[in-house]
């Protein structure tokens, strides 16, 4: 796949789940491609939380967290390669809100906007979402200028369901023999 970077570097947010296999390899493998890529290089990891499912609840729980990652892609470039790291770790779309290996969601990119069938930006039910929203509050700074931490925070304050969510363990990140993207 050949992928054309931009020449300006963006903050992106990312949310990544999983609750088939090793749940835990499975997140951190899919750490290690994103900061693998030439263009993409990981810059803070949340929490591991274990998380009941939504949608679609008879199903194992879920280890949820979230990246920031800095890039030289566009949001759709950014999008095509969370998907092909999904198809890489084995995920299969079955059922709505199912199982699955692992889920990468673009959830912000420095305030960038999208509407189109392929994507929506910012993410739209992620203010929705605790197992979300708790592990974006570890990596936000307050100082971040595009307003997702002033939206995180208010999102938290006004949402039920935060129990939920339990902290799960700590990411280690960067892996000693961790490779940074650009």
């Amino acid at each position: 796949m050949i992928v054309h970077s931009t020449s300006e570097s963006s903050e992106a947010y990312i949310a990544l789940g999983a609750n088939l296999g090793d749940r835990e390899e499975t997140l951190l493998e899919a750490l290690s491609l994103l900061d693998e890529h030439p263009h993409i290089s990981v810059l803070r990891c949340s929490s591991l939380y274990e998380t009941e499912p939504v949608g679609y609840v008879d199903q194992s729980v879920f280890l949820n967290m979230a990246v920031a990652v800095q890039v030289m892609l566009t949001p759709e470039q950014l999008l095509t390669e969370l998907l092909d790291i999904e198809n890489r770790l084995g995920r299969v779309r079955d059922i709505r809100w199912g199982p699955r290996t692992v889920d990468l969601d673009l959830l912000w990119m420095q305030g960038e906007t999208r509407d189109t069938e392929l994507l929506q930006l910012p993410h739209p039910r992620m203010g929705e979402r605790a197992f979300v929203l708790v592990p974006l509050s570890d990596i936000v700074p307050e100082d971040e200028v595009s307003g997702l931490y002033t939206f995180v925070q208010s999102s938290l304050s006004v949402l039920d369901g935060k129990d939920g969510i339990q902290l799960w363990k700590t990411c280690n990140w960067p892996i000693e023999s961790g490779h940074s993207g650009s």
